[in-house]
């Protein structure tokens, strides 16, 4: 009952006469928009289109090392339906190159402008005209399977917070397979990623990003996962016992103290890890014979990876050199 007088409700107003005269309004402005719509459809236009380009009929012993799929821009004039059935209709106006047309040099091929214009003509309705075409020629890169294995590493801003430092980073994979001519292969040594930016985390950073490198370079895979571990920075010392260098055999050294403080800043699950036999606290005997005094310089020979601002807590002790023994230090 409820349903019924709302459709009445409803059909009296539509059927009003005020609703009348707004409905046929209504029809009519509608009406217009699709003639005018279909006007300015009939006017002439010009649009940049992408279009996909193909190397075919590549040798099964070549390996194209720019992209095998590269893309020009052509502007196309045209009518105004027409443009858009190319936009947004299943017009395929992908393109082909012959591989063994153009291999005219060595590791390069080159589609002259006037060959990449008629080969675009194709892709259209004859009513359409080519205007320009960016770039006008095409250059391809490749090379007869030549290849090498190379380390990769990040390159950008990568900076944790205050406090904070980048450990160690895990890269998956570590190196990349290149493919580019026998000279360029030559002079790469490492394939960096693009430019990073990341500032201000203390957490695991884990970043997939691009590898940078020449147009006419292939790396396989293009895409690496990076993995920057972080920790807090420390300070911390230990003790190291003091060894002598160029000791001649039958005479011992003793120093006092036997041992001294390292100090150093490091991160704290490296610190859990050290000892002080990762640490190297040298005296030389050669320097104590040709400088004679009442005490001996200390130094620092060698620190664990990832340790820094090390520094000795003294830097001379006393010393004794004793004769007929067969070790340097008790």
């Amino acid at each position: 009952m409820e349903g019924r007088n709302l459709f009445k409700i409803i059909k009296d107003f539509l059927l009003s006469n005020m609703n009348k005269q707004l409905l046929v309004f209504m029809f009519f402005v509608l009406l217009s928009a699709v003639f005018w719509f279909i006007l300015t459809l009939n006017g002439a236009y010009e649009k940049e289109l992408k279009i996909p380009v193909h190397i075919v009929n590549i040798p099964k012993n070549v390996m194209l090392t720019s992209a095998h799929v590269d893309t020009v821009r052509a502007t196309v004039h045209d009518q105004g339906w027409v443009l858009l059935n190319y936009l947004y209709g299943e017009h395929n106006h992908s393109i082909k190159i012959d591989f063994r047309n153009y291999d005219k040099e060595n590791g390069k091929g080159i589609v002259p402008a006037a060959d990449m214009k008629r080969a675009i003509e194709q892709c259209f309705e004859m009513s359409s005209k080519i205007t320009s075409v960016k770039p006008e020629k095409l250059e391809f890169f490749y090379n007869n399977g030549e290849r090498k294995r190379v380390p990769v590493h990040w390159t950008g801003r990568v900076i944790p917070e205050q406090l904070y430092f980048i450990s160690h980073v895990v890269y998956s994979p570590d190196s990349i397979d290149v493919y580019a001519t026998r000279e360029k292969l030559d002079s790469i040594r490492i394939i960096y990623s693009e430019p990073l930016n990341y500032v201000g985390f203390r957490d695991t950073l884990v970043v997939n990003c691009k590898l940078s490198h020449p147009a006419d370079v292939k790396v396989v895979p293009e895409r690496v996962r990076m993995v920057f571990h972080t920790d807090v920075l420390t300070e911390e010392s230990i003790e190291v016992p003091v060894k002598c260098v160029n000791l001649p055999y039958g005479k011992t050294l003793r120093t006092f103290p036997s041992k001294v403080k390292v100090n150093f800043v490091a991160g704290i699950s490296l610190v859990r890890t050290l000892s002080p036999d990762d640490f190297s606290v040298v005296a030389d005997y050669l320097e104590i014979e040709q400088k004679p005094s009442d005490k001996c310089n200390l130094y620092l020979q060698s620190v664990p990876h990832g340790i820094s601002r090390a520094t000795l807590s003294v830097k001379q002790v006393d010393y004794l050199i004793e004769e007929g023994a067969t070790d340097s230090i008790p």
